[in-house]
């Protein structure tokens, strides 16, 4: 294949007469090292070429992280790497875990959340060895004819288990999905508290009570807007969609500076706008599409509810520290490519394969 492939990009530079006197010679040795099986290193290149080529580095997905898995799983520099990625992962869920908790105990305090809710059963999905598609098939069978009619479905589960992944596949695969996040709902709170504090000349803390907070709230409508679902903000002199301001007003240094502070005292506020947001969604036959942590996900009232679980905490290292040495060596390989190379595919499969252990050494020595 490669030779017919590359013979008539030559055609256009030598004579015919050289250009089928290559290709014989070529052919003769290709020919010859497949009859005797190649020697070592012939068989080390096709192996690395069904492993893991140009096209599948490219996809940069669960497919990719994978064939990189497979290619350096008995590196020992790759064993190091993946095992101080997994350290830090769980250090920092577990740290974002408490802090969320201390949000859920504090929204509890204040009476906005109750402190037992009857949380539906979870339904454990085994992602160890799947592709983001078979994961989210597994899914999809679990809705059943929920995902005809709208219904909202909760993901859980570590960091590094793929969540992000199998929610943009779903959304796909899944009629009228849209995916939802708590953010814009806290940077719209956050304006509010801010704005309050500006116009009342009192501080931050002085602005987030539980009774201006819940004033805050009432400034806060979803609903169809314009033909689309949007939240509006109005209150304190502000007549905004938040489609319209997203990426402006609540990206802006008066939300960026305090959200931290306000985030850490609406946990509950947030909660209760966001159910009755996503009833509203269903009603209309949308299916939405959570992903989060355990402790917010628990108030969220639904029967679709899944967690994606490893066999092997350790894939969650392996699987991290192999996206960012897919990503660098797409990247080298992208600006070092010839145009040759261009022309015909991008780099070959060695390439690739040589690249990827130059990107590790380089990692093992960060």
């Amino acid at each position: 294949r490669a030779v017919r492939f590359a013979a008539p990009i030559a055609s256009r530079f030598v004579s015919p007469a050289l250009t089928k006197k290559c290709a014989g010679i070529a052919g003769t040795a290709l020919f010859a090292m497949a009859v005797s099986g190649g020697s070592s290193p012939a068989r080390a290149a096709a192996s690395a070429a069904a492993a893991l080529d140009f096209s599948v580095l490219k996809q940069q997905d669960s497919v990719t992280s994978s064939k990189i898995i497979d290619m350096l799983a008995k590196d020992p520099k790759f064993k190091e790497i993946s095992a101080k990625a997994t350290k830090a992962i769980l250090k920092r869920d577990e740290e974002d875990g408490e802090k969320l908790q201390q949000g859920i105990d504090l929204a509890i305090k204040k009476g906005v959340i109750p402190a037992d809710v009857k949380v539906e059963p979870v339904c454990k999905v085994y992602v160890t060895g799947k592709t983001a598609e078979q994961v989210s098939e597994e899914i999809i069978n679990g809705l059943g004819k929920a995902a005809e009619e709208g219904c909202i479905m909760t993901l859980q589960g570590l960091s590094g288990t793929g969540k992000g992944t199998t929610v943009a596949m779903l959304k796909k695969k899944l009629p009228k999905a849209t995916t939802w996040s708590n953010g814009n709902i806290f940077r719209c709170l956050t304006l509010l508290a801010a704005t309050y504090a500006e116009k009342n000349k009192c501080s931050l803390q002085d602005a987030i009570t539980p009774e201006l907070l819940a004033s805050y709230c009432k400034m806060l409508e979803f609903g169809k807007f314009n033909g689309k679902f949007d939240v509006k903000i109005s209150g304190l002199g502000y007549e905004l969609f938040v489609s319209d301001v997203c990426n402006t007003v609540l990206k802006g240094p008066k939300v960026g500076k305090n959200i931290p502070t306000v985030a850490g005292v609406t946990q509950g506020e947030v909660i209760g706008f966001v159910q009755n947001a996503l009833n509203i969604m269903t009603k209309d036959g949308v299916n939405v599409l959570l992903e989060g942590r355990e402790q917010t996900l628990n108030y969220i009232r639904t029967p679709h509810r899944f967690e994606l679980v490893l066999d092997d905490v350790n894939i969650i290292g392996q699987r991290r520290a192999a996206q960012r040495i897919g990503a660098q060596a797409l990247k080298e390989l992208e600006t070092e490519q010839t145009i040759f190379e261009k022309f015909t595919g991008g780099p070959s499969a060695s390439k690739v394969s040589k690249k990827i252990t130059e990107v590790l050494e380089k990692m093992a020595k960060e």
